[in-house]
């Protein structure tokens, strides 16, 4: 699987199970899933500043959406924008942009 992931570029989705309060990102360019997931391993927030401060051993990780590396970067910006819009992360959630 950390191969797979790290062979992908995509759109993500991070839910606080202790109040179901969501974060859409994206990893791409150079970046993968498995790089961009292993930051928040690795400090818990993944340098997003709705994150710091909340517990990462509640947050649950799924993928929304699956990319080859050569896609171009604005069909994957409106990708994750479109999930932002579509879950409401913006005003309900963990999203401040």
């Amino acid at each position: 699987w950390r191969t797979a992931l790290a062979s992908v570029a995509g759109v993500y989705l991070i839910t606080d199970t202790r109040d179901g309060r969501q974060y859409v990102g994206k990893a791409d360019g150079a970046e993968r899933i498995h790089q961009r997931w292993s930051a928040y391993a690795a400090n818990g927030h993944g340098g997003n500043v709705e994150l710091r401060g909340l517990d990462p051993a509640t947050f649950r990780y799924s993928l929304l959406r699956v990319f080859d590396p050569a896609t171009p970067q604005s069909v994957i910006d409106g990708a994750e924008s479109h999930f932002k819009q579509a879950l409401d992360t913006r005003r309900h959630g963990l999203n401040r942009n």
